[in-house]
């Protein structure tokens, strides 16, 4: 959610939402700075952990205003997240990986899958870049060929979901994911930008044609959700998965403008659908999920909906805002390579009281949140 406000302000300039949008990605660093809060740290996995590091780090790459000097910042926040991951990095089963859960009570310990490992695949190729730091790069690397070995990467470049360690990672979860293709575009063509090399633009092409499964076959270039929509069955995380498809696809056209004409016939489409859709709801712009069925609307809504529908239909900016910054070609936020080194402590351990006042604010927090995508959405559509 606050990657799609820091996307709109990005792409409008529009501040109204942005103090906001800081507050609330300062408040879940955690005491350790790595997006690790008492709060959630018993049920929080690998890639929720690593969704909070990737707005940070877009933040640094997009000079989204920097927190106050006494609070962390979005470059080390996000390499913080990194450093905390690439220590859970598992030998013990499947040749490596992370697994999808940090801590061993919570279900899905034994699941290596596609969402967790790509989105630590695409921080390392990101904080390269930015950094200039060839170790990040290593670790991108290292990840890429970890995925195509256990195959959770197929030879005709499908991203599974997952597979289960306790079977030493012999079968698949073969449903494909739209943001599982985006996060690993997005980090394909980020290591093609900094190599250079024949070997990542074939990989940034290849994962670019196999999204083709993600976009209607009977209304063109539209986007949907192949694994759930057609049958009604997409659950609350999985109405966001288009957001971040949109999102990953957009940012790849800064990073590998050959891939500007392909991607942006499916966002444009996409994103007319999308806007046609938003016709429900008391308001008349209340968002729907399915964008084949145009005008129709499907009678859906939530923040998955409006989320995917403000990514889409703002992504179309893209060719009017610069590419992503680095610390040596404008980027300010400030680093530290250190940040998120001492490993995961004790989930059992007592965390502070919450008071009152804590659960006003973040019942505040969350409202103005809501109204900040849905009036974000209502502006970019009308």
């Amino acid at each position: 959610m606050f990657g799609s406000l820091v996307d709109y302000w990005y792409y409008t300039g529009d501040a109204t939402y942005n103090d906001v949008t800081t507050q609330a990605l300062l408040f879940q660093v955690g005491p350790d700075n790595n997006y690790m809060p008492p709060n959630q740290t018993k049920t929080e996995g690998n890639d929720d952990q690593a969704f909070w590091g990737l707005a940070a780090l877009s933040a640094a790459e997009l000079n989204y205003p920097n927190p106050p000097s006494d609070k962390p910042q979005w470059l080390a926040l996000a390499q913080a997240v990194f450093n905390s991951q690439a220590i859970r990095w598992d030998n013990s089963t499947c040749g490596g990986g992370l697994r999808w859960q940090i801590y061993s009570f919570n279900n899905g310990y034994n699941y290596k899958n596609s969402i967790s490992n790509g989105c630590f695949f695409n921080m390392a190729a990101r904080l390269g870049k930015y950094t200039g730091n060839t170790t990040y790069l290593d670790w991108a690397d290292r990840m890429w060929n970890w995925c195509e070995a256990v195959g959770l990467k197929s030879p005709t470049y499908q991203f599974f979901d997952g597979t289960d360690d306790t079977i030493n990672c012999t079968q698949l979860n073969h449903i494909q994911w739209s943001y599982n293709a985006g996060v690993f575009l997005l980090g394909a063509a980020t290591m093609w930008n900094v190599t250079g090399s024949d070997l990542w633009y074939q990989r940034t092409m290849a994962t670019l044609n196999a999204t083709d499964v993600f976009f209607s076959p009977t209304v063109p270039n539209v986007m949907y959700e192949v694994a759930c929509e057609p049958n009604g069955n997409c659950n609350v995380d999985q109405r966001s998965f288009k957001a971040y498809l949109a999102r990953w696809m957009a940012a790849t056209t800064k990073v590998a403008p050959f891939t500007n004409d392909f991607v942006m016939a499916k966002l444009k489409a996409s994103a007319i659908a999308a806007a046609q859709q938003c016709s429900g709801g008391a308001d008349g712009v209340t968002c729907g999920l399915q964008w084949t069925k145009g005008p129709a609307y499907d009678g859906s809504y939530g923040v998955g909906e409006q989320m995917s529908a403000l990514e889409v239909i703002q992504s179309n900016l893209i060719q009017q805002v610069t590419g992503p910054l680095t610390n040596s070609t404008g980027g300010t936020s400030k680093g530290n390579p250190s940040a998120g080194t001492g490993g995961d402590g004790n989930p059992a351990a007592p965390a502070s009281t919450i008071t009152t006042g804590d659960k006003a604010g973040a019942g505040f927090l969350t409202a103005v949140i809501l109204i900040g995508i849905l009036g974000g959405a209502w502006w970019m559509v009308a």
